[in-house]
């Protein structure tokens, strides 16, 4: 898979240094993929929240944090569109959160 804005998924572990190496082991894994749907990634992370065809919330480092991404399976690219705290994702709505550019 490609990830899109690996320069946003550094400027969060600049943000979040404790989550650096956890969202650096996502990244590696993630980039590693080849999920066709939505199915195959729920086989490799169980823990993973499909809220729709291409959005998915990951865990990250012990549930800590919230990863929101949208995958777009056939093109194999995932784009990062949010990072934060457990308790920063219990305030927005993962499903209509839009990608927010960062300096």
């Amino acid at each position: 898979m490609r990830i899109i804005a690996t320069k946003t998924l550094s400027q969060y572990w600049k943000q979040f240094p404790i989550a650096k190496q956890s969202l650096l082991a996502w990244y590696e894994v993630a980039e590693e993929s080849e999920w066709e749907t939505p199915n195959d990634l729920k086989t490799q992370y169980k823990n993973a929240s499909i809220l729709s065809n291409k959005r998915v919330v990951f865990n990250i480092h012990g549930n800590s944090y919230r990863l929101i991404v949208d995958i777009e399976y056939r093109l194999k690219i995932i784009f990062i569109v949010w990072f934060g705290t457990h308790r920063g994702y219990d305030k927005i709505n993962a499903k209509t959160i839009s990608y927010v550019k960062t300096d």
